[in-house]
């Protein structure tokens, strides 16, 4: 039997339970290799799978620093993973999970992610089927984009508003930046004035139709966070991502009941107790897990059950490499409440390089692949050829939004509606 089942031909077997695994081939993992690709912002770290009957599969595991520390995570994950059979995804990251002894953590979490990703990848590809179907099946086919690294450069209101209607005009009709400088806990008056000024000339720029959202990576203090969401309510923001850090819950919770915006965050969380805990303290509106950081996507489907099950919507953290983008898409693809995808709008040049990967935007929304497993391939050579550079980080410096290089390129083409 081949390899790779054509969806045809699994139909019938999907009718009958059991067959599709029974005729299934029945594969074993013989190795493990990891890459780290520097990708300017951060480094990528990637895994690939390989089996006895050729199959392989890719993950990613990149965390936005402390990449080494998650490559040697993947690596020691080998000693348990050679010799099993792939198609027991859930049984594996469990395991490991459980085998760690510590079970939590970005580190770890993002490993499993790895590891996970190409488990099913591999499954995907003996299937003949996308990923997406062995989540519970395909509930649309494109999702709506927010653009993000739009503002590569800018510092002033004016060219924030030159950049966003330049995006605009590409067909986005959401744009997520954060308009805060260098701030940290405190903003002087100033500062708080700039920051107003860059949202006002960014709303005047795209008019009242495109989606402005507002990010604040964790960086304010409880009274500076409601301060500057009453301030920017007249904007009206989409809401207002992760204004103070994320470790406590019930000040996240008094920002949101101190001033009118819909909260957003969850890319630094990393298990499913968090977002519902968050959840709980009726803390957050809109759910962005990470589906590197919180463990896969298996954990990221049941933190979109929970915003199912509370009445909220998912817009997943997806700024990372194209492996975490088509692993994300498979979230997009099969969940009923997901309703944005983070897209970064350049890259760097060499990304289609290393991964070969086939995106389209239509409209403003990102068409879901539909090839089997993962739907990408990893170009080893090229990979090779940017190795590993520490990137610190820019949060705190004033320099946040050069977090693209100046040759950065759009990684996905235009499609006509």
């Amino acid at each position: 039997m081949p390899i790779l089942m054509r969806r045809r031909e699994l139909l019938p077997l999907l009718l009958a339970p059991g067959a599709a695994l029974a005729a299934a081939p029945k594969l074993k993992i013989t190795g493990l290799k990891t890459f780290v690709v520097d990708a300017f912002r951060c480094n990528w770290v990637f895994v690939k799978i390989t089996t006895d009957q050729g199959l392989t599969g890719l993950g990613e595991g990149t965390t936005e620093m402390n990449e080494l520390t998650v490559e040697a995570a993947i690596r020691n994950m080998s000693r348990y993973l050679v010799g099993k059979d792939p198609f027991a995804v859930e049984y594996h990251t469990h395991i490991l999970r459980r085998e760690s002894y510590w079970r939590n953590g970005v580190i770890l979490r993002s490993a499993l992610a790895a590891v996970e990703a190409a488990l099913l990848d591999i499954k995907g590809k003996a299937l003949g089927v996308p990923v997406y179907e062995l989540l519970g099946g395909r509930y649309r086919d494109r999702i709506k984009c927010y653009a993000n690294g739009w503002f590569t450069g800018a510092n002033r209101p004016e060219e924030f508003a030159a950049k966003a209607a330049a995006t605009v005009q590409q067909g986005f009709q959401a744009l997520k930046f954060d308009p805060f400088g260098k701030a940290y806990l405190t903003m002087s008056p100033a500062e708080q004035e700039m920051a107003v000024a860059r949202v006002a000339a960014v709303r005047e720029a795209v008019g009242p139709r495109v989606d402005i959202l507002v990010e604040a990576h964790g960086r304010l203090d409880v009274p500076t966070a409601v301060a500057m969401g009453q301030r920017l309510a007249p904007l009206r923001p989409l809401f207002y991502e992760e204004p103070v850090l994320p470790e406590n819950l019930r000040s996240l919770a008094e920002v949101k009941r101190g001033m009118p915006l819909a909260v957003a965050t969850g890319e630094r969380f990393y298990d499913v107790e968090r977002f519902q805990e968050a959840l709980r303290l009726g803390a957050v509106d809109y759910l962005q897990p990470d589906v590197i950081h919180v463990g896969g996507m298996l954990e990221t489907k049941r933190v979109c059950s929970l915003g199912l099950v509370e009445d909220r919507p998912i817009s997943a953290h997806n700024p990372n490499g194209p492996v975490c983008n088509a692993m994300t898409l498979q979230i997009a693809a099969s969940t009923p409440n997901f309703v944005m995808l983070e897209t970064v709008v350049t890259d760097v040049p060499w990304r289609k390089d290393v991964v070969r990967e086939d995106l389209e935007i239509i409209d403003g929304e990102m068409v879901i692949p539909d090839k089997p497993g993962l739907g990408l391939e990893l170009n080893e050579a090229e990979a090779a050829k940017h190795p590993y550079v520490p990137h610190d980080l820019r949060h705190y410096t004033g320099a946040l939004t050069a977090i693209r290089p100046p040759d950065a390129a759009p990684y996905w083409r235009l499609g006509r509606p």
